[in-house]
């Protein structure tokens, strides 16, 4: 696939100087997000009397009641020099027309309610779509400055080198490594054998209240596209075979994360989203989707990795819908968090403080 050229690299743009607050994952929780947003204050514009700016780290839709108001806001602030944003794994699959657990919102076809769920969710109007779509494509997966990286997932160097050296569209640089994985399954036999596997299990692996095996095949081609492709592994991390499976996001799961901090020696911070860290032991056990504990029960404000220098500030916002739905009108054990730079507080949408350690 011939990528189209560009002015400059897009993809990886300088973070702005001065005291920002960096946004977790709001996956459509715009309530959540103007509460967080007065607890570190701003006013309901996105002005903030100091002078500070957002950042957001991606995962702006999906699960919540107004995905297209979250962007609508935050595309409004990036436009007025408010804000800067990342492209998150949920902005990716809108941008690529995956269809996904929770992204119903978004598609002509709402293939969410046609199944009976998120059914309180605004859906986008085709000019919210489309303005959205073109909002996406901007978007960088990474921010960098000399006293701090940010990025949704993960910070890898290989798969940044590979970015470093594309030029072309999101979309046209995601389809292009998409194709070359293709081709090793195919070439490899393991798309085939993949394939195999899969029919023979297809009633189960449609059924999330069955006993499914770990499909090996399955898995590595899952694992090949994942790791082949530098947009994947920056915007939802490296991944490989798991122990078990798990059903998470509408679908059984033959890969596991990886804690790629541990293997991080760089000296300057980097602080992400993605990975479902709970404020308390409860909210893990009413929440967690059968993946194992990423953060080793470490307290919500703690830092990880070999260096202790990587952060993750997703609360689990994108459990918030369940809370709805189980008759809580205020959130019980998910958040919406901050962190101010270069002050180093994590803040959340509840008002509770605590400086990172």
């Amino acid at each position: 696939m011939t990528l189209r050229p560009v002015p400059v690299n897009h993809l990886l743009q300088p973070l702005c100087a001065g005291p920002i607050d960096i946004v977790g994952d709001v996956h459509g929780e715009l309530g959540a997000l103007h509460q967080l947003l007065a607890v570190l204050g701003y006013d309901s514009a996105g002005h903030h009397p100091a002078g500070r700016r957002l950042i957001f780290i991606g995962d702006l839709c999906d699960r919540g009641e107004d995905s297209p108001g979250v962007f609508g806001f935050v595309a409004g602030l990036v436009a007025r020099g408010r804000a800067q944003c990342l492209l998150g794994n949920h902005e990716l699959n809108l941008l690529r027309g995956a269809v996904k657990e929770g992204n119903g919102w978004f598609f002509a076809e709402d293939h969410d309610r046609d199944s009976g769920k998120f059914l309180t969710t605004r859906r986008a109007t085709a000019a919210e779509r489309s303005d959205i779509a073109a909002f996406v494509d901007t978007l960088p997966v990474v921010l960098e400055r000399p006293d701090l990286r940010l990025v949704h997932a993960a910070w890898d160097d290989a798969a940044l080198d590979l970015l470093r050296a594309c030029r072309g569209s999101t979309g046209d640089i995601y389809r292009a490594y998409a194709s070359r994985a293709g081709d090793v399954a195919r070439r490899s036999g393991l798309a085939e054998r993949a394939a195999a596997e899969w029919r023979a299990h297809d009633a189960r692996l449609r059924d999330p209240q069955a006993t499914v095996p770990l499909l090996t095949d399955v898995g590595r081609l899952d694992a090949l596209y994942q790791m082949a492709n530098p947009l994947r592994i920056l915007t939802s991390g490296p991944e490989a075979l798991a122990g078990r499976t798990f059903f998470a996001a509408g679908k059984w799961r033959m890969l596991d994360r990886v804690r790629w901090w541990a293997r991080y020696h760089h000296d300057i911070p980097v602080l992400i989203g993605h990975y479902w860290r709970w404020t308390t032991p409860a909210a893990r056990a009413r929440f967690s989707r059968g993946e194992h504990d990423l953060f080793d029960g470490s307290a919500w404000n703690d830092w990880h990795g070999a260096g202790r220098n990587v952060y993750c500030l997703d609360f689990g916002i994108g459990a918030r819908y369940r809370e709805r739905a189980a008759g809580h009108d205020a959130p019980g054990h998910t958040r919406l968090g901050a962190v101010r730079w270069p002050e180093r507080e994590v803040v959340t949408d509840d008002g509770a403080r605590a400086p990172l350690r």
